[in-house]
């Protein structure tokens, strides 16, 4: 009666809990029923989300591929896959107004869900579109420009026409995977902006700061002549910094998910705010990724194998690809963890003790970090120090 066994449901091995368990210990273990049925839940709504999306593409019937500069539009309109397939061709100004105006005179005779809107991810400049889009409930697709650079494959020349007629011939010929874009919520484009505005003042900041190290080898008249001045711009800095940090947690207060999102991952040991803001960024309130492993592949902390035939054998790394500064933000946290996290410290001095390059084990942990986070997003609860329980 006292031994523990593993039960399993539809094929996922559970652990069962030791009856000299405590009711309290049971409820705090990271695997339970509770996060169970809410991942199943997610698991099912995601289905039914790829069913729909499935049933949306299907109906497309014309690519309509856009070239984003800061001032103009270039579009082609495609209604074939075919290679040498004709495209009507038009060139507006990269405005609402404009873009509102096109759509009316050139687009309204087409059935708009049958139309799909592909273009690249440039950043501000492509904003004005994608805005008006998502006002029209108008499908669309926002794609990383490197993609569609790699799927043209050997190409001469360049050409802003040429450009959007490739662009709607991706569409056309990827529609099979391609998702619909969504555009970021006011308070994540909020925070993305301030986060900007932090990391500029940071960067003037330490510019600044090292006026000071002329103290030493220059006369004090000379420097007396920056001194006051660099004083003051160094205070007028740092008071700058600190109501931007202030303005992104009052965003954050307002919204009662983003609140209750930024609460969760701030618990787990290594997880600072700036991390945590970052991670709301990146994930769009963690609504972009659909597990931790993406989130990594995304972050640069995935590794890769490198090999073919008999004779390649490369190490197994991670990839340049990948959101630098989230890579190094969890850099910091995962050594944060390994000064703060018993279990963390354990499993770093274990693999170093194996043998194990430090860099190495460091990456595992930045991993393990983005699985915690994942974890207390689905089960919806403060992260648990498990470890304490441990015999």
């Amino acid at each position: 009666m006292g031994q523990t066994r593993n039960r399993s449901m539809s094929g996922i091995s559970l652990p069962a809990f030791p009856f000299e368990f405590s009711v309290e210990q049971a409820s705090n273990r990271m695997i339970d029923i509770r996060g169970l049925l809410k991942v199943l839940k997610q698991l099912q709504l995601s289905f039914f989300v790829l069913l729909f999306i499935d049933k949306v593409m299907k109906k497309i019937d014309y690519y309509i591929g856009i070239d984003i500069s800061k001032l103009t539009l270039d579009i082609s309109i495609l209604c074939s896959c075919e290679e040498r397939a004709q495209t009507a061709h038009y060139k507006i100004e990269n405005n609402e107004k404009s873009i509102a105006q096109f759509v009316k005179k050139k687009l309204g005779n087409y059935p708009f869900q049958h139309l799909l809107f592909c273009f690249e991810d440039t950043g501000i400049y492509s904003f004005p579109l994608a805005y008006y889009l998502k006002e029209n409930n108008l499908t669309y697709c926002q794609v990383p420009a490197l993609e569609i650079k790699r799927s043209k494959g050997i190409t001469r020349g360049k050409e802003d026409k040429t450009d959007s007629r490739d662009i709607a011939f991706y569409a056309c010929t990827h529609r099979h995977k391609l998702q619909p874009s969504r555009m970021s919520t006011k308070s994540i484009q909020q925070l993305k902006l301030l986060f900007s505005e932090r990391e500029k003042v940071l960067k003037s900041l330490s510019i600044f700061e090292r006026t000071s190290e002329n103290k030493g080898f220059i006369s004090k008249e000379v420097f007396g002549a920056v001194a006051s001045v660099n004083s003051t711009v160094i205070n007028q800095l740092k008071k700058s910094l600190e109501k931007i940090e202030k303005k992104m947690l009052e965003i954050i207060a307002s919204q009662v998910q983003l609140s209750q999102q930024y609460r969760l991952v701030t618990s787990i040991p290594g997880i600072g705010m700036q991390t945590a803001i970052y991670l709301l960024i990146a994930t769009k309130g963690f609504e972009s990724f659909d597990n931790w492993r993406q989130l990594a592949c995304y972050a640069g902390v995935a590794p890769f194998p490198y090999q073919s035939g008999t004779s390649i054998r490369g190490r197994t790394q991670v990839h340049p690809l990948a959101d630098k500064k989230l890579k190094s933000l969890l850099n910091i946290c995962a050594i944060c963890a390994i000064r703060h996290d018993r279990e963390l410290k354990s499993y770093y001095e274990r693999k170093v003790s194996e043998g194990k390059a430090k860099m190495l084990v460091i990456n595992n942990l930045r991993c393990k970090l983005l699985a915690r986070v994942f974890a207390v997003i689905n089960r919806e609860t403060p992260f648990v120090n498990t470890y304490k329980f441990a015999s």
